[in-house]
């Protein structure tokens, strides 16, 4: 993108006499003028606009579910870069115009005539700008690239850094040539040095969180191990000097690494259940952790000392704590990928800090002293204006930065960490932002049934399709929910059971000694990776389900049991509380899993899951225009012939009909209940297609009287956090980075919560060196 910017800028320059032409012919003289008069100055307000749009959105996107900020974002980071660029190849073109239409350089025969040019003042005040285009070059400390895919172009950066500088300095240097201007030519060089740290910044950032360089700075020294040589010619020349010689096993001592052992996590019986009470202990805790499972973001492995240390600390935290401190992590993770935290939260980024802004207060104060004092831009005052503007807005960016960088986590934990002035300590905190959200909280939610009920969207079927938006309107029918803390509380206790489970049969199994009981324990916990509802059937003996509803491909799987979920759902609820929330609770978590299902697919594994999609939507509807009571909800999605022009007669049509269930849904959902399925569907209609339908209501008929009603949701209710733990852990980190920019996934706080209790097939390192000595008998 920044070489198709400066090209841009350049082909803009290079073009300007064929720009010329053509206007001259498709406007009138003064339209000419005016745009003459306004085109550099539009570019200006248009890229400082977009800076200041960035900086406050940029920071916003890591706690908001928006589709409108995610796409202003994303235009505006688009556009920021584009027209700079292009506003740098204006101010390079008129200025090279100016030189070009110089009566001084008429005829003339030297080559350095050139230098002759005279520049009036308010030439020289739009060549100032330049510098000030480099600083909006550099972006805003909140967002430096969009995506993960931005940061593999650190390159292009690198090279659009050298190139637009080149332009720069070329600007400022066809500027330098009035006396009575030289303070304001002297007063280009901060705002060029704070331009270049910028832009410097950016680049250093884009580039260390490249995929190549975050994998390169987390790998370990290379490790060969004990010296496998040495030990057997030390043990062959004992057996030729006729010793009954032996190797025997000695096992590397494990010690739990901890850190802070003030704070008490060195005692996991001690003050239980109050570990990470405070924000204090819980930024303490997530950093170390931090420090040691962002190598799952690489798909690196993870050592026993790792997975021991965060499990002496989950185990005896409770669910709000854990899910606080993985919140904090996974802000630290999204600083590191989006933003300029890798530079400007160290020694070197605090002096550029200082820098930029004191450079952008000096140069206001000594601007506004010319200006008041000579007055040499009397002749156009709008253009002395527009550099006030630039001015005050690089110097309110500044301080917005500033004040972000002092409100955030890692401002906190370097006033935790080092020991600072108790003046300056509470000088931060009075200048310190109220916190903002480390993610959004919420889970998507989308219910299929109640998808395949709608009628058309507001725009009609026909326009959508021939707009080429009719599959992106089909995710309007999403919503969201925020999580609940009894869904915390039962997701956390649901792994924190499962690893204690484990933790105390590996107890009782290793009373004896042995390292294959260890083994044994560490192989199952990370089986656990691997259910996905079939040890809740087995557990409450209902194996015979298995084959048809878990043992199938994952995306099959979620279909079955988010449409048996549903139509379960419709049923009359008990009046018990307990039973009561596990169907909230269930019902939640199958509509965010069919939410990941279709509109977040790359997070789950792969499988043709929207192929099933699309044919069991095709199957509901069928069921449904088979029958008076729900057929009219979705006309207009059936074999019904229709005009598709009918909407340019009717325009009515346009806004008419609405989204979501009505009166005729319980008929739908009763319609889908009352299904006989006593033959298998695919006896009858073989596997061409690809639907579900009847599986899930052959699984909801079971569900309905095969068992009570608080065993039914407590099953369904385990099945679904087992298949929400699958696809957590099925899921590449690279694709948990990628979402944190749109306002965070359950999904990925589960996947770090499951990894923190060693629930995750990247512990490969077990034991560590084994060393053996020689035994001699």
């Amino acid at each position: 993108m920044m070489l198709q910017t400066v090209a841009a800028a350049t082909i803009l320059a290079d073009h300007n006499s064929i720009r010329r032409r053509s206007t001259v012919e498709l406007f009138p003289p003064s339209w000419r003028k005016l745009w003459k008069e306004w085109e550099l100055r539009a570019l200006v307000l248009i890229s400082l606009s977009l800076q200041i749009l960035l900086i406050i959105s940029g920071n916003r996107r890591r706690f908001k579910r928006s589709s409108w900020l995610q796409f202003t974002t994303w235009s505006a980071y688009l556009l920021a870069d584009w027209v700079a660029a292009v506003a740098l190849g204006v101010l390079l073109n008129n200025l090279g115009d100016l030189y070009e239409d110089d009566p001084s350089n008429t005829n003339s025969s030297k080559p350095n005539s050139a230098t002759a040019v005279t520049i009036n003042p308010e030439t020289q005040l739009t060549a100032f700008w330049a510098p000030f285009l480099l600083l909006h070059l550099g972006g805003p400390d909140t967002i430096t690239s969009y995506a993960l895919e931005d940061n593999e172009l650190w390159l292009r950066h690198l090279m659009g850094l050298a190139v637009q500088t080149g332009m720069a300095i070329y600007i400022f240097l066809l500027a330098w040539t009035v006396p009575e201007s030289s303070r304001l030519s002297l007063l280009t060089l901060p705002i060029f040095a704070a331009g270049l740290i910028k832009y410097g910044e950016r680049t250093y950032a884009l580039m260390s969180a490249s995929n190549n360089e975050r994998l390169d700075s987390l790998l370990t020294e290379p490790d060969p191990g004990p010296n496998y040589s040495k030990f057997m010619e030390e043990l062959t020349l004992k057996q030729y000097e006729g010793f009954n010689v032996q190797a025997q096993e000695v096992p590397e001592s494990r010690v739990l690494v901890v850190v802070n052992d003030e704070e008490g996590m060195s005692n996991p019986k001690a003050n239980r259940q109050g570990k990470g009470r405070d924000e204090t202990e819980q930024l303490i805790y997530a950093h170390q952790l931090f420090d040691k499972f962002k190598r799952l973001f690489v798909d690196l492995i993870l050592s026993f000392q790792d997975r021991d240390d965060s499990q002496s600390l989950f185990q005896d935290i409770s669910y709000q704590n854990a899910f606080k401190v993985i919140e904090i992590e996974l802000g630290f993770m999204y600083d590191e990928l989006y933003t300029k935290a890798r530079i400007i939260y160290t020694t070197m980024g605090y002096c550029f800090r200082f820098v930029t802004l004191s450079s952008t207060c000096v140069a206001l104060a000594i601007f506004s002293a010319s200006v008041g004092t000579k007055r040499p831009y009397k002749n156009d005052m709008v253009d002395v204006v527009v550099t006030f503007q630039l001015l005050a807005s690089a110097i309110f960016l500044e301080l917005y930065a500033g004040l972000s960088l002092v409100s955030s986590d890692w401002m906190d934990l370097l006033l935790v960490e080092h020991k600072i002035s108790a003046l300056l300590r509470k000088f931060i905190s009075f200048v310190q932002m109220p916190k903002l959200p480390r993610w959004s909280n919420s889970m998507g939610q989308y219910n299929l049934i109640s998808f395949c009920l709608r009628t058309k969207p507001k725009l009609s079927q026909e326009v959508t399709k021939s707009l080429w938006i009719d599959k992106l309107l089909e995710t309007r029918h999403e919503t969201s929910l925020a999580v609940s803390e009894e869904l915390k509380e039962f997701i956390f206790d649901h792994f924190k059971d499962k690893f204690l489970y484990l933790k105390q049969r590996s107890k009782a199994s290793t009373s004896g000694g042995g390292d294959d009981e260890l083994a044994r324990y560490q192989k199952e916990l990370k089986s656990v990776c691997t259910w996905r509802g079939n040890r809740v059937l087995e557990r409450m003996n209902h194996q015979d389900l298995l084959p048809w509803t878990v043992d199938l491909e994952f995306d099959q799987s979620i279909l079955v049991w988010h449409i048996a979920t549903d139509l379960c759902y419709q049923l009359n609820p008990s009046s018990e509380f307990e039973v009561h929330r596990l169907r909230e609770k269930s019902k939640q978590l199958s509509e965010y899993m069919m939410y990941l299902l279709v509109t977040r697919p790359v997070m789950l594994p792969m499988g043709i899951g929207k192929i099933r999609y699309i044919d069991t939507c095709a199957e509901i509807r069928k069921v449904f225009q088979d029958h008076e009571a729900v057929a009219g909800r979705i006309r207009g999605y059936g074999g019904e012939s229709r005009n598709p022009y009918k909407w340019i007669f009717d325009p009515s049509k346009l806004l008419d009909g609405e989204s979501g269930a009505s009166s005729s849904s319980s008929e739908a959902w009763e319609v889908l209940l009352n299904v006989n399925t006593g033959v298998p569907a695919e006896r009858v209609k073989g596997d061409r297609c690809k639907s579900v339908l009847f599986e899930a209501c052959r699984l909801a008929e079971r569900l309905r009287h095969g068992v009570t009603e608080g065993e039914r949701w407590e099953l369904v209710s385990n099945v679904w956090v087992e298949m929400l733990g699958f696809a957590a852990s099925h899921c590449r980190g690279s694709y948990h980075a990628q979402h944190l920019r749109l306002g965070g996934e359950l999904l990925t706080h589960v996947w770090l919560l499951m990894a923190h209790f060693g629930i995750t097939e990247q512990f490969q390192i077990s034991r560590g060196h084994a060393r053996a000595k020689l035994s001699v008998r």
